[in-house]
């Protein structure tokens, strides 16, 4: 098993920025890539961000230029860093990974607030 803690997230104002981190503690050696979701108000959870072992990253066409994701497989922790967020980027970010274990489900973490207000 995999256990994933949050932090960071907040409010912020348009054009600003804000950082998140996720730390997975456990069965980490099971761990390949590890990534952001996020759920806006009123609709489905949809891909942010990921980032495997070996450095490939994949981005939402909507976050491409604004948002960066960033791994520490020594400290087994994620980083997703936001600038010039949007009112459209409001929404819970859950963190994720995933096993190279194909019969193991994706590990989540329990969410953060994310809201870009004026």
């Amino acid at each position: 098993q995999v256990q994933l803690v949050e932090s960071g997230g907040g409010l912020v104002q348009p054009g600003g920025s804000l950082g998140l981190s996720c730390a997975a503690s456990g069965s980490t050696s099971t761990i390949n890539s590890m990534g952001w979701y996020r759920r806006a108000p009123g609709k489905q959870r949809e891909l942010v961000a990921t980032a495997t072992d070996g450095g490939s990253t994949n981005y939402a066409d909507s976050v491409k230029g604004r948002f960066t994701i960033s791994r520490d497989n020594a400290k087994n922790t994620v980083y997703l860093q936001m600038k010039n967020l949007q009112f459209e980027d409001t929404a819970v970010y859950y963190c994720n990974a995933r096993s190279w274990r194909p019969w193991d489900n994706p590990y989540w973490g329990q969410g953060t607030q994310v809201t870009v207000s004026s």
